[in-house]
């Protein structure tokens, strides 16, 4: 017989605040994180100037230089993520967190891109002037899982995911799979990103980036006929996932409970989203929880604001569950987070389950008649007493996961 799988805490770095209480009012206030960025002045080619960036983030004194020098600014944030976590779960300093029971599975679309800068002088200028012994530590695209691994010791099993939009999710789920199975007690899992233009940048050269550049507030638009495209966000999000049987027998308090997973890839084209599919990983989480459609009470939007991928998601969303379901999606608030959104979408969603309502989406105003027909939450927040949730993540590739969470 297969572990039930509980989540026992969750820890936070966004640009809505890192904490729940910060987040919660952002949500019920409508108000996003979006701004102008004038830093991005600089890059003349660059069209859109939109990001959700964390503009308060500090490492707390406790780190000391020789703890931090291998972590770029990735690292940093799913490392203060995760000691929020371990807190809320009850974990802090815990040997159980040494034992060899307890794993990291964790994911980021890139490292940092300061460091990998330090390369591209060594390839651009034939020059090693900039390089050192933690450049590579900095830039790889598994800094964020090492360093949560080395800052808090833990000596069990080792997933990096590294899928984009569907990092954190991925994290999660494997995760949810390493205990199910019985391999690990405890997993730390979730995502992080970092900022960076040249992520802009990417969505900027085919068209899919939003250059509402004077009105931040009203973009990204999900959703919405009027919609220009995503705007990029950066943070980390971090949950702990135990084995029920194991966090009953600590006492530890349980948040929700994680009842089904499921991850495939589309295999067709490398941009362009794949409706059936996407219709195919829903289907296949629900078949990994035991329940049925109308058993879910509120779908987590992946919601970008793209205009195939809003249309590719919705019909297939309603293809699954019928017109009824209600939606919405939090990039809506924080933008494109990448390889944080999943995670953090995951665990917004939990505690707006546990107290029994949902966000709406900003900025839907004209809901695009190609999308399919859902019961879209907008204008106001949804009071919505939810028993099961799903959270959708779809990424570059035809990466898709969706994850299944039942409140405790």
């Amino acid at each position: 017989m297969k572990n039930r799988v509980v989540v026992t805490g969750g820890g936070n770095v966004s640009a809505l605040g890192n904490d729940w209480s910060s987040v919660r009012e952002s949500l019920l206030d409508q108000k996003n994180a979006v701004r102008f960025m004038d830093d991005w002045q600089q890059y003349e080619d660059l069209n859109t100037r939109l990001a959700a960036p964390v503009t308060d983030f500090t490492m707390p004194p406790s780190y000391t230089l020789k703890k931090t020098r291998s972590m770029g600014r990735v690292a940093k944030m799913a490392v203060v993520a995760t000691e929020n976590a371990l807190a809320s779960a009850g974990l802090t300093d815990n040997p159980l967190i040494k034992n060899g029971l307890t794993g990291v599975s964790y994911g980021s679309a890139t490292g940092s891109s300061d460091a990998a800068l330090e390369f591209f002088n060594l390839l651009e200028r034939q020059s090693m002037s900039k390089v050192n012994g933690t450049t590579y530590l900095r830039m790889m695209s598994h800094t964020a899982a090492i360093n949560i691994s080395v800052c808090f010791g833990t000596t069990g099993r080792m997933q990096t995911t590294s899928s984009a939009c569907t990092a954190g999710s991925q994290g999660i789920g494997y995760a949810f799979e390493t205990i199910q199975n019985g391999v690990q007690d405890v997993m730390i899992a979730g995502g992080a990103e970092a900022l960076c233009p040249t992520q802009a940048a990417v969505f900027d050269t085919v068209y899919a980036a939003s250059v509402k550049n004077e009105s931040p507030a009203l973009t990204p638009r999900p959703f919405d006929q009027n919609r220009d495209g995503l705007v990029l966000g950066e943070g980390a999000t971090t949950l702990i996932l135990e084995s029920r049987d194991h966090a009953v027998e600590r006492g530890a308090n349980i948040i929700a409970e994680v009842v089904g997973y499921a991850t495939n890839t589309d295999g067709k084209h490398i941009v362009r989203p794949n409706q059936k599919m996407m219709e195919q990983v829903m289907t296949m989480a629900l078949d990994s929880a035991g329940i049925r459609t109308q058993d879910i009470d509120y779908v987590s939007a992946h919601g970008t604001g793209t205009e195939h991928g809003d249309i590719a998601e919705t019909q297939a969303t309603e293809q699954v569950f019928g017109e009824n379901v209600p939606i919405s999606s939090l990039k809506s608030y924080t933008g494109h987070t990448l390889g944080a959104c999943g995670a953090f979408e995951a665990w917004a969603s939990i505690q707006m389950m546990n107290e029994g309502w949902f966000a709406p989406t900003l900025n839907l105003t004209s809901l695009d008649s190609r999308c399919g027909k859902l019961d879209y939450i907008k204008e106001a927040p949804r009071t919505l007493d939810a028993e099961y949730l799903m959270s959708n993540n779809f990424a570059f590739g035809g990466v898709n996961t969706s994850l299944i969470f039942k409140k405790s």
